[in-house]
């Protein structure tokens, strides 16, 4: 591996704890034979990954640049300056608070510093591509709101209906209108969001987490230019970056936000973390990010043509950014677990998705959800989303024949042999290590 680590550091690790060592082996082998799918991963830098396992994870940084409760802050205040100058200049925002420690607190923490328990708040139904956090009946911010639901157009291919939407606003008078998505594959009309939110004297926020990489790139529009009130993103995904989270907002909200990340929600901030987030804006800022983010949108219409050219139905008919999500049910006949347990045994890994309005429990939804993100990070082209695209249509109508499935998986990892993973050695370990498994017996 190109290591984050200093040298010898893999070696401590292989001789102190090889339960742990073969894990790690393990799971670079996986993700250097087979291929992401899965909208939401990538592969992120080897400089990233050096920030992450730098100095930086000693030390705690509470409190903001300049006004921190420890003391040792030189570099700290340095690099979380550099962080948010990024991401302001990047997105064109007057705001930045780089210190989520993921994407569900970045959300929790605009909604605790903007609503009180028990206030309206307008969001996309989770099974129309909504995410968790945005209400989800399950989760604690569907619980403290009072949550209120717009959905897409299956008819319109998936787009929403804004007539209806303004009615519901108008209805309901919410004091907060959330756009973003999980499992949507079409882009957002922010203006048209923007528009209806101040006809009912609502907040804006729009939670960019999956396309925050594409808007950073210039392919895809951008929130911030159409004066939204907050924008989160989650800084992994289509960013390349470090698992974390980012808060985009107003100057006139910079007190409020700051005051809810720390100390309302959280307390240090994983200054590795940010460390790499300001790698990855820095990197986001270059022509050759640019590049990437339209390679990712054209990769993902090849792989949706190719599919609806093999009678594959699509939940929304194609896709307007990174994803799409295909209607297994519909299309082979089998259920999205199934078609992602299959998809696994030929190294194609893809996550099960509900559909709207699925009839199917969430641990046996219809769907499965497919990106491009990650094997476009491995210099995949649209050849290889050609043959993605086929391979798993051969898969899900042959579910059962295991020889099949054996020879897919081989052509699978023969072509993911061309396209190496960023920061992971090339060449494998010279002997395969214990499995965790075998290791505990």
């Amino acid at each position: 591996m190109q290591n984050s680590s200093a040298p010898g550091n893999r070696a401590r690790l292989a001789a102190s704890d090889p339960l742990v060592h073969a894990a790690l082996i393990g799971e670079e082998a996986r993700q250097r034979a087979g291929i992401e799918l899965i909208p939401s991963e990538n592969y992120t830098y080897p400089e990233v990954l050096a920030a992450l396992g730098s100095v930086f994870t000693n030390k705690y940084a509470e409190g903001y640049p300049g006004r921190r409760y420890y003391g040792g802050q030189t570099y700290t205040d340095e690099i979380e300056r550099i962080a948010r100058d990024r991401a302001k200049r990047l997105f064109g925002a007057e705001h930045a608070n780089v210190q989520p420690l993921s994407g569900a607190p970045m959300n929790a923490a605009v909604y605790m510093a903007m609503l009180q328990p028990g206030d309206t708040v307008l969001g996309m139904d989770l099974s129309h591509g909504g995410h968790l956090t945005h209400g989800a009946p399950v989760s604690h911010m569907g619980a403290l709101y009072n949550w209120v639901r717009y959905k897409t157009e299956p008819e319109s291919e998936g787009r929403i209906d804004f007539d209806s939407l303004r009615a519901v606003a108008k209805r309901e008078r919410p004091k907060l209108i959330v756009c973003g998505y999980s499992s949507y594959p079409r882009d957002y009309d922010y203006g048209e969001f923007k528009a209806i939110a101040d006809e009912v004297g609502a907040l804006t926020m729009a939670d960019v987490s999956h396309i925050g990489g594409l808007i950073a790139g210039g392919a895809m529009a951008n929130p911030c230019d159409h004066g939204f009130d907050f924008v989160t993103t989650t800084t992994h995904k289509s960013l390349r970056g470090p698992r974390g989270g980012m808060i985009l907002a107003k100057k006139q909200f910079r007190r409020e936000i700051d005051r809810s990340v720390f100390p309302g929600l959280q307390g240090g901030p994983h200054m590795n973390q940010v460390a790499a987030t300001a790698i990855t804006l820095g990197k986001a800022e270059t022509p050759a990010f640019q590049d990437y983010a339209r390679q990712v949108l054209a990769n993902a219409r090849t792989f949706a043509e190719t599919l609806l050219e093999a009678e594959v139905t699509l939940v929304t008919g194609g896709t307007d950014n990174h994803m799409m999500v295909v209607d297994c049910v519909r299309s082979f006949g089998v259920d999205g677990r199934i078609a992602e347990e299959t998809l696994d045994k030929i190294f194609i890994t893809t996550n099960k998705q509900v559909i709207p309005d699925d009839p199917n429990p969430p641990l046996r939804p219809s769907g499965i959800r497919l990106g491009t993100p990650a094997a476009t990070t491995r210099g995949m082209g649209s050849n290889e989303m050609k043959r993605l695209a086929a391979w798993i249509v051969a898969a899900l109508r042959r579910p059962d024949d295991e020889a099949f499935l054996e020879t897919l998986r081989a052509e699978v990892e023969d072509t993911c042999r061309r396209f190496p993973v960023p920061g992971i050695d090339e060449t494998p370990p010279a002997s395969a290590p214990v499995s965790p498994a075998k290791a505990r017996r």
